[in-house]
């Protein structure tokens, strides 16, 4: 897409929280000074574990069912909450800001149970482990996780990728295809859907009229709807040449509202693409198929 943009307004861009984590420390002896007044500090022996195979998630390939003791590290239980890696989670719990049942542990490789209340900094945690997924959606399905009236919808598309209970971050029109976002993180959904954080999208649109330049100002300029004045950040042709290909950039997440733009003007959209959201695009994921995110991907998000 041309990058050469007629600029219209532009939403300011979300400032990147901070993470601080503590200084690395020694890890204290047993019967040491207590990590915090008030809170006893439990020292938990290492369990020895078999060494097992590491398995690696291909993209649009579920991951294999491992044999499970109703335990796991305190690492991981922190990391599938989505606070963060469990290389960060090594160091908050040896900083003594993770307790296990009301105890600070300051222990690595302490493992602990689904049902322990497991807090980090004073806020408890739920370890369900976080699933983020990207399919590029075709035609004629449905953004929906149930609709008893629609023939085909984006979960039969994803029903087999994972046991966790996922859903799509925002919608599509049953017309529409492209980039569409699918997880269970319910946090990162409502902070990717928010009008306040004025989250990115770009979408490929094939009018059935070539766009005039005119009315190509207008639509950056911004234009009144029966719902509200609306604007793109940026609009221009795909091809030079071929004035019925046109790029848009907006981030209003107003129902249908690049069809109601160009409709206002007394176009119809033959084609709507999204290409690009919240910095992912459908790059090498073929229409229908589907992939997990990285988790460089999943942190670019996290910081939106």
């Amino acid at each position: 897409m041309n990058r050469n943009f007629s600029k219209g307004r532009t939403g300011k861009a979300g400032k990147k929280p901070s993470v601080k984590t503590g200084a690395k420390q020694e890890r204290p002896q047993r019967g040491g000074r207590r990590a915090a007044e008030g809170k006893k500090v439990i020292q938990l022996k290492k369990k020895a574990e078999p060494a097992v195979k590491k398995e690696v998630s291909l993209p649009g390939k579920r991951p294999k069912k491992t044999a499970t003791t109703g335990e796991m590290r305190l690492n991981r239980f922190i990391a599938n909450a989505g606070v963060c890696s469990r290389r960060e989670a090594d160091k908050y719990i040896s900083a003594g800001l993770v307790t296990v049942n009301g105890d600070i542990v300051t222990e690595l490789g302490v493992k602990v149970k689904m049902n322990d209340d497991v807090r980090f900094d004073g806020r408890k945690l739920n370890a369900e482990k976080k699933i983020y997924l990207l399919l590029n959606k075709p035609k004629d399905f449905v953004t929906t996780t149930d609709d008893p009236h629609a023939e085909r919808t984006v979960m039969d598309l994803v029903k087999d990728a994972c046991d966790e209970r996922i859903y799509p971050v925002g919608r599509l029109d049953k017309t529409t295809t492209g980039v569409l976002l699918f997880t269970n993180d319910g946090e990162l959904s409502d902070r990717l859907t928010h009008p306040s954080h004025n989250i990115k999208k770009i979408y490929q649109v094939s009018l059935d009229k070539p766009l005039t330049k005119n009315d190509m100002l207008q639509v950056a300029e911004g234009i009144e709807l029966e719902d509200g004045r609306i604007a793109a950040d940026a609009i221009s042709y795909i091809d030079g040449n071929v004035k019925t290909e046109v790029g848009i950039e907006i981030h209003s997440g107003r129902n249908r509202i690049v069809r109601r733009i160009f409709e206002h003007l007394g176009y119809k959209v033959k084609r709507l693409d999204r290409v690009y959201f919240a910095g992912l695009t459908k790059k090498n994921l073929s229409r229908g198929k589907w992939r997990f995110l990285s988790h460089k991907e999943v942190q670019f998000l996290k910081m939106k």
